[in-house]
């Protein structure tokens, strides 16, 4: 049995965690008032809930969000169905069993929470990271975690038994706050919560009634239990302080775009310089290939866009073969894990980034994934490249409604080749797609000429204006 399933075996097993998770259902209140203030203007429309035992906070939110579809999980099955009697009959609610550590469901999500599961997560910056790519751009992550300075007195009752204490020691508010992930910005809070159990054995019964019971040492045997019992109860009634750390995330609405085509050699990377060039951008291709046969994307984005070397991020993955990324690797002899692809560190007041694609938008990438799940993903605003001659309405037409069928914003389309006002009429039309720019033919291609398409180009204050 994994250390998960033993955690999920405990909660499961828990019996009268409704009466003895006090500070559990203080601290979902808090957090549900929390995100409530955050969301006054704007309810969010789907949430995704982690660890949600059972249901404090999964009712709380549809206290304050009566219209929103929520999606509650936990590792442990039974505590999904202790949420079912609780909340029966609602037709906007999921559960979902699911280790918040391996998610499968499919984003965006506008909201996701969650209380005091926190503490159980072996890697919090892998999974935080995880959770976040699951957020809809502007999206809310609210979590709430035990920090240091919790059980401090029953730690102390310990050091005066003599006995090693086995509680698992906690992060501070300052730890929690530089793992956030890189595609937005937030902040802990530390707020203490004291209780007053009616003796420290109801403590302990307590805590074995939540299944809270994980310890980092051998826990103590029975004798050493009840010198640590007599250490409690001394210097008056018995308190335990809880730190409780209230973290809330916003991803960045917009921290740049993405930029595919409708077909290869279609113009991204003249067209992503350009982009770079005009808002003074980084720039980042995150699988390259064809790099036995021509020089990386990123060096000729480089060189055109006159960039120093700290506002090209380096590919997650880069191949010899001119191949799609999925089979250029396998050439490699290896595979691209889609997971391991998440958008370079970005805070407030950053540079946008632009982000070209490889190919169009079904190149494959990985087994069962495509160059649009990545994109679906990453949840950056598009931009579609495509050609302005015969044929590019179909191909125009064709991709801007698969972005869309995958919830994807297009932020708009640039037109490469000779002027076509028939064909760039229909595109708008039909596409309901605005044209940024035309992009006619430029010889020589170099440092100059981008200069020259990027004046073609809004600036990025006017396609920030258009965030949907």
């Amino acid at each position: 049995m994994t250390s998960k399933d033993r955690i999920a075996t405990r909660f499961g097993a828990a019996r009268g965690y409704d009466q003895a998770a006090r500070i559990q259902r203080i601290a979902a209140t808090g957090l549900a008032r929390r995100i409530a203030s955050r969301h006054a203007d704007t309810p969010p429309a789907r949430i995704l809930e982690v660890g949600c035992g059972t249901g404090f906070l999964t009712g709380e939110l549809r206290r304050v969000f009566p219209a929103a579809h929520i999606t509650a999980t936990d590792i442990a099955p039974a505590m999904l169905d202790r949420v079912a009697g609780h909340m029966p009959d609602d037709a906007r609610l999921v559960l979902h069993h699911m280790d918040a550590e391996a998610p499968d469901v499919k984003g965006p999500f506008d909201l996701i929470c969650s209380s005091m599961a926190m503490q159980w997560f072996p890697d919090r910056t892998r999974t935080l990271r995880g959770l976040a790519d699951l957020l809809a751009p502007g999206g809310l992550m609210a979590m709430t975690t035990l920090c240091v300075g919790s059980f401090r007195q029953w730690r102390e009752a310990y050091a005066r038994a003599g006995v090693t204490c086995p509680m698992p020691e906690y992060p501070s508010a300052d730890q929690l706050q530089a793992e956030w992930p890189a595609c937005g910005a937030g902040l802990w809070q530390d707020a203490e919560i004291v209780d007053t159990p009616t003796s420290p054995l109801t403590f302990v019964r307590e805590l074995r009634a939540i299944g809270a019971t994980h310890v980092e040492h051998p826990p103590a045997t029975g004798t050493q239990l009840r010198h640590v019992l007599e250490a409690a109860e001394t210097g008056g009634p018995f308190a335990v302080s809880y730190h409780v750390g209230y973290g809330l995330f916003r991803r960045a609405a917009w921290p740049g775009v993405f930029v595919t085509g409708t077909d290869t050699d279609v113009g991204k990377t003249v067209t992503s310089a350009a982009l770079v060039r005009a808002w003074n951008a980084s720039y980042w291709k995150p699988l390259q290939s064809g790099t036995d046969d021509a020089p990386s994307d990123s060096t000729g984005v480089q060189h055109l866009a006159g960039l120093e070397p700290a506002r090209i991020h380096p590919p997650a993955a880069t191949f010899g073969a001119s191949l799609s990324p999925e089979d250029a690797a396998s050439v490699a002899h290896t595979r691209i894990d889609p997971a391991m692809i998440t958008l370079p560190r970005h805070t407030a007041g950053d540079r946008p980034l632009v982000v070209e694609g490889a190919g169009g938008v079904f190149v494959p990438i990985a087994e069962n994934y495509l160059m649009i799940d990545l994109m679906v993903r990453l949840a950056l605003p598009v931009v579609l490249v495509a050609r302005s001659q015969l044929g590019t309405i179909n191909h125009t037409l064709l991709s801007l409604a698969a972005l869309r069928a995958r919830g994807l914003h297009v932020a708009g389309v640039i037109l490469n080749g000779p002027p076509e006002p028939h064909g760039r009429s229909a595109i708008e039309r039909h596409g309901r797609v605005r044209i940024l720019a035309e992009f006619p033919p430029v010889a020589p291609m170099g440092p100059e000429a981008i200069a020259q398409l990027a004046a073609r180009l809004p600036t990025w204050d006017q396609m920030v204006r258009d965030v949907p």
